[in-house]
C-alpha cells in the first residue's frame, strides 16, 4: 500500500517525503512544522546546478557568501518558536527565501529582512513563484529589526551574531520567542530567549551550531 502511494510521487516529491522522515526520526515531532516542510519545494530555493542536493540535509551556498540553512537546522529554529498559526513572526536574513516559506505555512504573517539587494529580490520573486502572499520582504539591516511592525509573536534569526540584538528583544510581544544563534563567529549556541510579562527574558540553550555572520549595527562589522 506504501509503496503503490509513494509510486505516484514525482522524484523531488519523494526525496522531500524522505526528508521530513528524517526530520521526525530526528526529533521533530510538530505535526504542522512537518507539513510545513512537506509542502514547501525547497529545490525551487536553490540554484539549478544544486538542485540534486536539495533534500540534503545540507547548508547550501545561495551566492553573495550566504547560504541556505539544513533543513534540520531550519526546522529545529522553527519548532522552538512554538507557532500557533495566528503570530506576526520577525525573520531576520531572508537568505533564499526557504524559512519565509516554511513560516508563511505556520502565522497569519511574516515580516522578512535581508541586508543583500540580489537575495532580496530573488527571495521576493521565488516566494511570489510559490504562490505565497503572506511574507513581506524588505532590504535593510537585520540586527536592527523592523520597529514599524512591532511587537512581534516570534523572531528567529538566521545569522550567527556576538549576542542577541537588544532592538530585537525590545520588538519582541511579552510571551513571544526568539531563536537564533549567537556566540563567536566559528561556532555559535542555538538559543531561544522567552519575554517574560513582567518584561523580563528566560533563555535556554538548545544546541551548538555555525551560521554565517550576522552583519549589522548590532552585528558583526562587514
Amino acid at each position: 500500500m506504501a509503496g503503490s502511494r509513494l509510486a505516484g510521487l514525482s522524484e523531488c516529491a519523494l526525496l522531500r517525503r524522505r526528508m521530513v522522515e528524517r526530520l521526525a526520526a530526528g526529533g521533530i515531532s510538530d505535526p504542522r512544522v512537518l507539513e510545513a516542510f512537506q509542502d514547501v519545494p525547497r529545490h525551487l530555493l536553490v540554484s539549478e546546478a544544486l538542485r540534486g542536493r536539495a533534500y540534503r540535509d545540507v547548508a547550501l551556498p545561495i551566492g553573495e557568501g550566504q547560504t541556505i540553512s539544513a533543513p534540520g537546522v531550519v526546522a529545529a529554529m522553527t519548532q522552538a518558536l512554538d507557532l500557533q498559526g495566528d503570530e506576526t513572526v520577525l525573520d531576520v536574513g531572508t537568505g533564499s527565501g526557504y524559512q519565509a516559506a516554511i513560516l508563511s505555512r505556520l502565522a497569519a504573517r511574516v515580516v522578512s529582512i535581508e541586508r543583500v539587494g540580489r537575495l532580496a529580490a530573488e527571495a521576493r520573486s521565488s516566494l511570489d513563484r510559490l504562490g505565497v502572499s503572506n511574507v513581506v520582504v524588505y532590504l535593510g539591516d537585520g540586527s536592527l529589526g523592523r520597529p514599524a511592525d512591532a511587537p512581534y509573536d516570534a523572531i528567529v534569526v538566521a545569522a550567527g551574531g556576538p549576542e542577541v540584538p537588544r532592538p530585537l528583544l525590545e520588538q519582541l510581544r511579552p510571551g513571544g520567542r526568539l531563536v537564533g544563534p549567537f556566540g563567536g563567529r566559528k561556532e555559535q549556541r542555538l538559543v531561544r530567549v522567552e519575554r517574560a510579562s513582567d518584561g523580563g527574558f528566560r533563555r535556554e540553550v538548545i544546541g551548538r551550531c555555525r551560521f554565517v555572520d550576522l552583519v549589522g549595527v548590532h552585528g558583526w562589522a562587514a
